[in-house]
């Protein structure tokens, strides 16, 4: 099978059929893309890449690997207040399996219909590993854009869903949690709802201390979160005091919100994500003191451990 008929097979026909408005002028199937953006709106863009062995066990199943893969990227869509648009999609195959291609971009197209995002373009190459590189794209209103730096003393820290689900998934395989692995979601609904209500914001994908570390120091400011606070299923709320917080606070892929709201807006959070239907808690709040404190019935936590990183000494 050809380059262009693999991407003809498994991805063009798909995204024709695929509904989409007048800002999409031209898809798949030329040099470039051509899309319209809407009058009064920033276009909000983000790039990741996962790796087979790096970003996902090797034996993940193909669906799971599509839908895996632009689920992260709807993901820092969200955290911006976001509402997606069109995903682009460079493709690594050690070989063109039709089998594993059809599931693969059937988990695309499933995760892509889900938010109501278009595939519009994209590259496919041999490589010695496989490797799916995704860049989303998203409107916003001018100047609406909920970032780090945001956040202010005394802001109320909240995060959605539960944390550590993803990462005991990983050291437990086939277990109850196995979906929020492989299949994680988004907080497209959320995200854009967020607009003007939160002060900071960002997506849960390295961890919790580490990714709340980036709104401290965009901020410039510290925080004190309460470990008896944070939310957790009951498959790892059953485990020992240590393991369940080094899940919570460490482990990455959740893909979780977490975001700052001033005291006097939590009202109005309430009743944003439970128009979304999105469980939200309150873990802690903003401090004027710099760096990261975690209470655990009043006495402190050990913080030595660090969430995932890419480039790992």
């Amino acid at each position: 099978m050809t380059e262009f008929e693999l991407i003809q097979r498994y991805f063009a026909q798909a995204a024709a059929a695929q509904p989409h408005g007048a800002d999409v002028s031209l898809g798949i199937g030329d040099d470039c893309a051509l899309i319209t953006p809407p009058m009064g709106q920033q276009l909000a863009i983000s790039t990741d890449t996962l790796v087979s062995g790096r970003h996902f066990p090797v034996d993940t199943d193909a669906f799971s690997i599509g839908w895996k893969a632009v689920a992260v990227n709807l993901s820092d869509l969200a955290a911006m207040g976001a509402t997606p648009h069109s995903v682009l999609l460079a493709l690594t195959l050690p070989d063109a399996d039709a089998a594993f291609l059809a599931e693969l971009s059937r988990g695309i197209f499933a995760q892509c219909q889900q938010h109501g995002v278009r595939l519009i373009g994209g590259d496919t190459t041999r490589g010695p590993c496989l490797s799916l590189t995704l860049t989303v794209l998203g409107w916003l209103p001018t100047g609406s854009a909920v970032c780090r730096h945001g956040a202010q003393v005394d802001d109320l820290i909240v995060v959605t869903g539960t944390l550590g689900d993803a990462a005991y998934a990983l050291r437990h395989p086939h277990s109850p949690l196995q979906h929020r692995l492989d299949r994680p979601e988004p907080r497209s609904t959320l995200g854009p709802r967020l607009r003007g209500v939160a002060s900071a914001m960002l997506d849960v994908s390295d961890g919790l201390a580490q990714d709340l570390g980036h709104i401290l120091r965009a901020s410039a400011l510290g925080a004190a979160l309460i470990a008896e606070q944070l939310p957790l299923h009951p498959i790892v709320a059953a485990l020992p005091l240590a393991e369940r917080l080094s899940l919570a606070l460490t482990g990455g892929d959740d893909y979780e919100l977490c975001l700052t709201v001033a005291p006097h807006r939590l009202a109005e959070l309430h009743a944003v994500a439970d128009a979304s239907q999105t469980p939200i808690t309150v873990i802690g709040q903003m401090t004027a003191q710099r760096g990261l404190s975690v209470l655990h019935h009043g006495q402190p936590v050990d913080m030595t451990l660090t969430g995932f990183l890419h480039f790992d000494r």
